[in-house]
């Protein structure tokens, strides 16, 4: 037996909330966890197929991509940290200025937020409320001038080290993939290729469930351009190889 909820009549019906989420678009991880995956897997697989394509043994092979794996890995670390920290230290700067403006001149300061609302089609006196009771909380006001000149979040601010870490260890993984097979005991190129292939793929898939891109879409175009360079790289290597030799 069910039971139904009547509502009294006349009475107002209950207001439904909407319920949804958002991927996190601001994290300091994702850009260089992805971007260290994929450019450890490309390059290794690149820097190794043009070793190979210059008739070379598979000691060489191995050393080469044991080498590229550990350079790019520190390089991309060291590139991500001194990014982050130097747009943080940027962000961190104009931080202070826009706290010694709130501090100083308040009242300019609560103008320009107002007029901020009134661009924005807010009417001029609700507007001016609006900025004004925003603005009694100081650090508040400071975060909210600075979504609205900045376009930053200060209590959000990516962390270098996590960048930093993040690209070091997706890098590595990455570019292990093709060394993977010759570590087991590969001595021929192709077990490399098609783990490298299959690697480009399952990352291009993997980054579609974040990005909320098809996942075959992501892969094959991750597939594509990982085996264009190291067909590339083969057919440099040897022609290199074949000039040098």
């Amino acid at each position: 037996m069910t039971t139904a909820t009547v509502e009294p009549a006349g009475a107002a019906a209950p207001y439904h909330v909407p319920q949804h989420s958002h991927r996190d678009v601001s994290g300091g991880w994702l850009r260089p966890a992805v971007f260290g995956a994929m450019d450890g897997l490309v390059s290794n697989f690149a820097l190794m197929t043009g070793v190979a394509g210059g008739d070379v043994g598979a000691r060489t092979v191995v050393v080469t991509g044991l080498a590229g794996l550990a350079a790019g890995a520190f390089s991309m670390a060291a590139g991500e940290y001194t990014s982050v920290a130097s747009q943080r230290e940027l962000v961190e700067a104009e931080l202070a200025v826009e706290r010694i403006e709130l501090d100083r001149n308040p009242e300019a300061e609560l103008r320009e937020l107002a007029a901020l609302y009134v661009s924005r089609g807010v009417e001029p006196e609700l507007a001016h409320e609006v900025a004004r009771q925003l603005s009694a909380d100081p650090e508040q006001a400071l975060e909210i001038h600075a979504r609205e000149e900045l376009g930053v979040d200060p209590t959000d601010l990516p962390s270098p080290l996590v960048a930093a870490a993040s690209s070091f260890v997706c890098f590595a993984l990455g570019a292990l993939l093709p060394v993977l097979p010759y570590l087991l005991g590969a001595t021929v190129l192709w077990p490399a290729v098609a783990l490298a292939l299959a690697g480009l793929f399952g990352c291009g898939a993997a980054v579609a469930r974040v990005t909320a891109r098809s996942w075959w879409y992501s892969g094959l175009r991750q597939l594509v351009l990982g085996a264009a360079a190291g067909g590339v790289t083969f057919a440099l290597g040897s022609l290199i190889g074949s000039a040098v030799g």
